[in-house]
């Protein structure tokens, strides 16, 4: 529904940021990760571009993997899936619509 609010506002479909792929914060592992399907889901239904970014892996067979700084300034649409610490140190931008499914953005704790 944002991605679809997004472009009847804007005229153009929205890039949109799955932030954290892991299945708990600050580790390696995806196996039996609901963010890593969120993630799959939302490339799969999505009609604008999808940037994945998972800090703690270098490459992924399914998706392309952008940076932080990269997704999030890209990124008309950031959802939050993974409360990794890395992602802490981001700048938050208020024009932008962002989706905390993991609580980074209320609390900065562990």
């Amino acid at each position: 529904e944002t991605s679809l609010e997004f472009e009847l506002e804007t005229g153009r479909m929205p890039i949109i940021a799955c932030m954290g792929l892991a299945f708990k914060p600050d580790i390696d592992d995806l196996r039996e990760s609901p963010a890593k399907y969120i993630a799959s889901r939302v490339v799969a239904e999505a009609r604008g571009e999808v940037l994945i970014c998972e800090p703690h892996i270098s490459s992924h067979s399914a998706f392309t993997l952008s940076s932080p700084g990269e997704a999030y300034k890209r990124a008309d649409i950031v959802a939050w899936l993974v409360k990794h610490k890395v992602f802490r140190d981001t700048e938050f931008d208020d024009d932008k619509i962002e989706l905390d499914f993991c609580g980074l953005k209320s609390k900065f704790i562990s």
